[in-house]
């Protein structure tokens, strides 16, 4: 297949992942905009994967874009609300994502081949012995450090510090060496309101 197929066939399958994130009822603001929620949020992840890995094959910046692709299908509140049942709708949102993202390639014309690559990525297979989602998982930690981890905070006005530097801490631990000198070399913007927070759980 030529070039400009591959592109084609590319570009169509951007536009169906970012059609499917873009039926999301959930709204988020962002400088200004109103957005669906898991459309910004796929955005966030390609806009830090060029930063962080910008000769990312095909493969990668599809399985990055479509990391949460349709989640608010699978709610939270299907699952108890207890560890096991958090650790359910983490297993069933990882396979749902697969599923749902691999559907959509089919569709455009990929390769079983390439499909069973981006599911594996997005359905977090192998993450000990698998680069690829490893490098997933660093673009959604740096994500949420930039773009979410204020949020966060501010919805929980309950926890301690100590439970702040513990959460910081379990994100920073899923990350690889890499992105952990990408932060500290402050490629990425850290809030300022955490800025101390973070230093004392994970740069100095």
């Amino acid at each position: 297949m030529g070039i400009h197929m591959t592109q084609q066939r590319y570009d169509k399958a951007i536009a169906l992942i970012d059609a499917a994130n873009n039926e999301d009822p959930n709204q988020e603001t962002s400088n200004g905009t109103n957005w669906p929620k898991e459309l910004l949020y796929s955005y966030r992840m390609s806009d830090m994967l060029e930063r962080y890995a910008s000769d990312a094959d095909d493969a990668i910046k599809l399985a990055v874009r479509a990391q949460h692709i349709q989640r608010w299908k699978s709610p939270r509140s299907d699952y108890p609300m207890d560890r096991k049942g958090y650790y359910l709708w983490r297993t069933g949102l990882y396979k749902f994502h697969a599923d749902t993202v691999a559907n959509l390639l089919m569709v455009v014309g990929y390769d079983r081949e390439f499909i069973e690559r981006v599911k594996q990525i997005v359905g977090k297979k192998s993450l000990k012995t698998n680069p690829e989602v490893q490098l997933l998982e660093d673009i959604a930690g740096l994500v949420f450090i930039e773009h979410y981890l204020v949020d966060f905070v501010t919805k929980h006005p309950e926890y301690t510090e100590e439970k702040w530097l513990d959460i910081i801490r379990k994100v920073w631990k899923k990350m690889s060496n890499r992105a952990h000198h990408f932060v500290r070399a402050r490629h990425i913007k850290i809030p300022e309101t955490l800025d101390t927070l973070i230093k004392k759980a994970v740069i100095e």
